[in-house]
């Protein structure tokens, strides 16, 4: 299995006003994006073509709206990169960056 282009764990993944995970994992991995669930169980998946990544008006730096098969996923990932070897999910802007970079997008 080849290592995966973007990973991050301990990621809140909610669905409108209701938390799926509080620890949850976000993958891109073989040209597909993954929601994961803290036990490793799939929330949503779909190739990475068709995933659209933004950040949300008005909301911290933390945070990141990801359209997986027409459902809208708020991640609140972290506000700054952990120090290396830290604990902690990356930014969002790095989660956003992953999207675009797989999917062949730019800006």
């Amino acid at each position: 299995m080849t290592e995966p282009e973007f990973r991050a764990t301990g990621v809140r993944i909610g669905k409108r006003l209701r938390s799926l995970t509080r620890a949850g994992q976000v993958r891109i991995n073989d040209g597909r994006l993954e929601l994961l669930t803290s036990y490793g169980s799939e929330i949503d998946s779909a190739p990475i073509r068709a995933v659209r990544a933004s950040r949300p008006w008005f909301a911290p730096d933390d945070r990141a709206l990801a359209d997986v098969n027409g459902t809208r996923y708020l991640l609140t990932l972290g506000e700054h990169d952990p120090a290396p070897g830290a604990p902690g999910p990356p930014a969002a802007r790095r989660f956003i960056e992953a999207v675009r970079r797989a999917a062949g997008r730019r800006g």
